[in-house]
């Protein structure tokens, strides 16, 4: 067993990749102190699901030993440090020879990013502002989950106050990033995905770039305006990862903040997003609210949970109360009309419904939200 350390889940992918052996991580990712979990994958970073090996393991932990007995002897452990190839495979993502010299506010929440981001931002040009680096799994200053708006006050606090041209908040094991421009305002997933599908295909000229179906449609039209080919999937991780590897991707990004790079062995990296985005806005000489100007065409409602008994039922009441838009069952249910669209999806733990909504303007996305939510919360 080769025996990493402290380590990033995107380390670890690294790690997988880079020695062609399979990985596994303890971390409980963006969730509180007190649980617990591992991270697996296969031999080259190659995702870990339900068909591809989980079913078999807790078939074989059912069996307390399995049909292969215990153990007979000690294994070996070699320690191997993979920190500095990391920091050189990071770079390897940008022009880090013409990088702006801006400031940049990185939020680690006290999780793994505390690891890796002070030493990446010493061999670049650019002014850290260091916010919660010491490595602490008891979380002291907030939870490890920057998707919670209120897990970003601090970030943006930082960068206003040190007029910082970038905001960075890591989650916990750091493979997801969320991005704050020099307004100090949050950005979306979507956009950060269209802005980083832009890069890559200057990079890579028609390439393939995936995009979850939630994300917003700014993010296939500029794949289209770039030339590349955009290819939709479901949400989740063990998706997209495959339909990386099955199409070719260059890159892939879902509204969540995972961001899926063939060149880190078709993995998500929080830390690689960050490079990526760092060098459009190094390249371009304007700061992130400017690049960001031209992709915001539509107005969004984020996702919205309703606790629904029947998930099912309701989602076969909505196909029926909007049959006249196009609809697909790609996952959950999505419907698009001209000038907007919806996706309702089931929780697969929790008795939930999870609704996607955009359209071109606020007053129309309020009133179509507004619409489905009564439908889905009357049918509760």
């Amino acid at each position: 067993m080769i025996d990493i350390g402290l380590a990033t889940t995107d380390m670890v992918y690294f790690a997988s990749g880079r020695l062609a052996t399979p990985g596994a991580m303890f971390t409980a990712s963006h969730n509180p102190s007190h649980y617990n979990g591992v991270k697996l994958c296969l031999a080259g970073a190659a995702p870990v699901g339900q068909d591809t090996g989980l079913a078999d393991i807790r078939r074989l932990a059912e069996q307390d030993g399995g049909e292969t007995g215990r153990p007979t002897g000690r294994g070996a452990v070699r320690p191997q440090n993979m920190l500095e190839p990391y920091l050189e495979h990071l770079l390897g993502f940008a022009d880090v020879r013409r990088f702006a010299e801006f400031t940049v506010a990185a939020d680690a929440a006290n999780g793994m990013a505390g690891l890796v981001v002070p030493p990446l931002f010493e061999r670049l040009p650019v002014k850290l502002v260091p916010l919660y680096m010491d490595l602490d799994g008891t979380f002291p200053n907030h939870p490890a989950d920057p998707i919670q708006p209120e897990n970003q006050v601090d970030v943006k606090r930082a960068v206003a106050e040190h007029g910082a041209d970038l905001g960075l908040a890591f989650d916990g094991d750091a493979d997801r990033v969320f991005f704050v421009d020099e307004h100090a305002e949050g950005v979306s997933g979507s956009l950060i995905t269209a802005l980083a599908a832009g890069g890559m295909l200057e990079r890579h000229p028609g390439a393939t770039i995936l995009y979850n179906l939630i994300c917003s449609r700014v993010v296939p039209e500029v794949i289209a305006e770039h030339g590349g080919k955009a290819v939709r999937t479901r949400v989740g991780h063990s998706f997209i990862k495959k339909v990386m590897a099955e199409t070719g991707a260059v890159f892939g990004g879902e509204h969540s903040g995972h961001y899926y790079f063939r060149d880190h062995y078709n993995a998500d990296s929080g830390l690689v997003a960050s490079m990526v985005v760092m060098d459009q806005m190094s390249k371009a000489g304007k700061p992130l609210s400017e690049l960001l100007g031209p992709l915001r065409r539509y107005a969004d409602s984020g996702e919205i949970n309703s606790e629904v008994a029947d998930k099912e039922a309701v989602i076969e009441l909505l196909a029926e109360t909007f049959r006249d838009g196009r609809q697909d069952r790609l996952d959950g249910l999505t419907v698009e009309f001209d000038d907007w669209w919806f996706n309702v999806r089931p929780s697969n733990t929790e008795p939930l419904l999870r609704l996607n909504v955009e359209a071109r303007t606020e007053e129309l996305l309020a009133e179509k939200t507004a619409q489905i939510l009564a439908i889905i919360r009357g049918a509760a």
